[in-house]
C-alpha cells in the first residue's frame, strides 16, 4: 500500500491545510492500491504565493545555472526510472515491458531534449535597432492526464524549469503516483524553493483554482475537450496564456500497394497499445475499399493476436484506467452496434478469462465517418476502419472531423505519402513511422493550441519583449 498524503509546496513536504484523503483503486485487480491526499484552493494559495516568491530570483537565473539543474535532475531521474515505471504498471495498469519502457523513456527524453534545446536556444537577439528578448512567463500551472503519466507531465516541467518558470503541477488523479516520485526527483536534485509545487487532488477544485488565480500567469492543460473548454473561460477573466493538448480522433491512411496487409495489421495493433488510451491513436483507419477484404482479414488477425491480461506479465495490453473508463467504452461498443457497424474482432465484456480487472477487448469495426464511434473519442482499444474510393475521398475523409491532433500515412511510395501528409489538416502526421523528440506536438481544431515538445515547446514558457532603440 502507497501512502502519498503530503503536498510538495516550497521545498517542503507539507500537510493539506484541511485534511482529506482519496482511495487509489488498481485497474488490474480493482484493489486499493493506496491513498492521496485530496487538496483545496487554501493549499493552492500557499503554492501559487511560494511561485511567485521563487520566480523573483529564479527568473532571473543564468542559463549555466538551468543546465547544471536540470543535468541534476537528469542524474536522480535515471537513479530512479525502476520506481517510476513500476509505479506507473500499478497506478494505470501499462504493462511492465511498456511502463518500464516508452513510459519511462518519454519522461527521460523530454528531460534529455530540453538540455539540448537550452544550451542552443537564444534569449536575445537583435534585429536593426530593437533587440528582442524571450523572458520566462512566470507562474505557470501545469495540469496533467493519466494516460502517459511522465509523457505529459514531463513535456510541461522541464521546458518550464528551461524558461526560467516557476510553477505548481496538479497530477492525475487516478495516476499520482509516478508523480509523486517525479517530485521527490526534483526535491533531491535541488530545485530551489518554490520553483517547482505539486499539490494532489481533483481537477475540478485544484485545476479550477489555479486557473482562476490571478497570481497564476499561465495554463499548461492536456487532457479531455469539454475541461479544456471549461479552462479557457475560467482563465479568461484575469487574460492569462492557456495551452491546451486535448482530445483526437485520428485518421491512419493506408495506401494501395504491396504492403497494405502489413500496414493493416501494424496499425491496428498500435491502436491497442496503451490499453487505446492515447489522444493521438489512429483510431480511424482508412482503406481503399477495393481491398476491404483483405484489409478486414489483416485488421482482425492482428486484433486477435493482442495478447490482454496482468500487467505484471509479458502481455501487450492491459486494463484500461477505471471502471468508469471501461463502462464509457462499453458503451461505445454497443453503440456502433447498434449503428450497424460490422464487428470484426473483439466486443462487448472483458476478453475470455479476465474475471477481475478492467480489462476491454481489443475491438475492430467497419463502418462510416458519420457513425458515432468514428466521430467522438473513445480513448479505449476500439479501431474503426473506413473505406475510401481514391487519395482525394481518403484526404476529405480524414480531415472531417472536429479534431485534428495526430494523422498517419503508410506507403510504399514516399512521394505519395508527402502529398497526402500535406493535405490534413492536423497537428502531427507520422509517415511510416519515425518519432522526434525535437518533432512539434499540440493540435488543429479542437484538438487545442499551442505546441510542445523540443524548442516550440520552450516558446510556450515565455513572452517577447521589444527594446527599440536598443543599437
Amino acid at each position: 500500500m502507497r501512502s502519498y498524503t503530503q503536498f510538495y509546496i516550497d521545498g517542503r513536504w507539507t500537510s493539506p491545510v484541511t485534511p482529506k484523503t482519496a482511495e487509489v483503486i488498481n485497474p488490474a485487480t480493482e484493489e486499493v492500491s493506496g491513498e492521496i491526499s485530496l487538496g483545496s484552493p487554501a493549499d493552492v494559495d500557499l503554492a501559487v504565493a511560494a511561485a511567485r516568491r521563487a520566480f523573483a530570483t529564479y527568473g532571473e537565473s543564468s542559463v549555466k545555472d538551468r543546465l547544471d539543474l536540470l543535468e541534476s535532475i537528469q542524474a536522480e531521474y535515471v537513479r530512479r526510472e525502476a520506481e517510476l515505471g513500476e509505479a506507473i504498471m500499478v497506478e494505470m495498469g501499462a504493462p511492465k515491458g511498456l511502463a518500464n519502457g516508452f513510459h519511462t523513456l518519454l519522461g527521460k527524453g523530454h528531460l534529455g531534449t530540453a538540455i539540448e534545446v537550452l544550451k542552443e536556444f537564444k534569449f536575445e537577439e537583435q534585429r536593426g535597432v530593437t533587440l528582442i528578448r524571450k523572458e520566462p512567463i512566470g507562474v505557470c500551472g501545469l495540469i496533467t492526464p493519466w494516460n502517459w503519466p511522465m509523457n505529459q507531465t514531463c513535456v510541461k516541467i522541464f521546458p518550464a524549469l528551461a524558461a526560467g518558470c516557476t510553477m505548481i503541477l496538479k497530477p492525475p488523479q487516478l495516476a499520482p503516483y509516478s508523480a509523486q516520485i517525479l517530485a521527490e526527483i526534483l526535491d533531491k536534485a535541488g530545485v530551489p524553493a518554490g520553483v517547482f509545487n505539486m499539490i494532489q487532488g481533483q481537477g475540478s477544485v485544484i485545476g479550477a483554482a489555479l486557473t482562476r488565480h490571478e497570481d497564476v500567469d499561465m495554463i499548461s492543460f492536456t487532457g479531455s475537450e469539454p475541461v479544456g473548454v471549461q479552462i479557457q473561460k475560467d482563465a479568461a477573466d484575469t487574460v492569462k496564456r492557456v495551452g491546451l493538448e486535448l482530445g483526437g480522433k485520428s485518421a491512419w491512411i493506408v495506401l494501395d500497394d504491396a504492403s497494405l496487409a502489413a500496414n493493416v495489421a501494424g496499425a491496428t495493433a498500435g491502436m491497442m497499445g496503451n490499453s487505446g488510451q492515447t489522444c493521438s491513436a489512429g483510431s480511424r483507419l482508412l482503406v481503399p475499399a477495393s481491398r476491404l477484404d483483405d484489409v478486414k482479414r489483416a485488421a482482425a488477425e492482428a486484433a486477435n493476436g493482442v495478447t490482454v491480461g496482468d500487467p505484471q506479465s509479458d502481455v501487450a495490453m492491459g486494463p484500461v484506467v477505471s471502471k468508469s473508463q471501461y463502462n464509457i467504452i462499453q458503451q461505445y461498443i454497443e453503440k456502433g452496434l447498434e449503428e450497424g457497424a460490422e464487428l470484426i474482432a473483439g466486443g462487448l465484456g472483458r476478453p475470455e478469462g479476465l474475471d477481475k480487472g478492467w480489462y476491454v477487448k481489443p475491438t475492430v469495426f467497419v463502418g462510416t465517418n458519420d457513425m458515432v464511434i468514428a466521430r467522438e473519442e473513445i480513448f479505449g482499444p476500439v479501431l474503426v476502419i473506413i473505406p475510401y474510393d481514391d487519395i482525394d475521398d481518403a484526404v476529405r475523409i480524414a480531415n472531417d472531423s472536429n479534431f485534428g491532433l495526430g494523422g498517419y500515412v503508410s506507403g510504399e511510395d514516399l512521394d505519395t505519402c508527402r502529398a497526402v501528409s500535406r493535405r490534413m489538416r492536423t497537428g502531427a502526421i507520422w509517415v511510416n513511422g519515425g518519432f522526434d523528440f525535437h518533432a512539434p506536438f499540440g493540435g488543429y481544431k479542437r484538438s487545442g493550441n499551442g505546441r510542445e515538445w523540443g524548442e516550440f515547446g520552450f516558446h510556450e514558457y515565455l513572452e517577447v519583449k521589444s527594446v527599440i532603440g536598443w543599437n
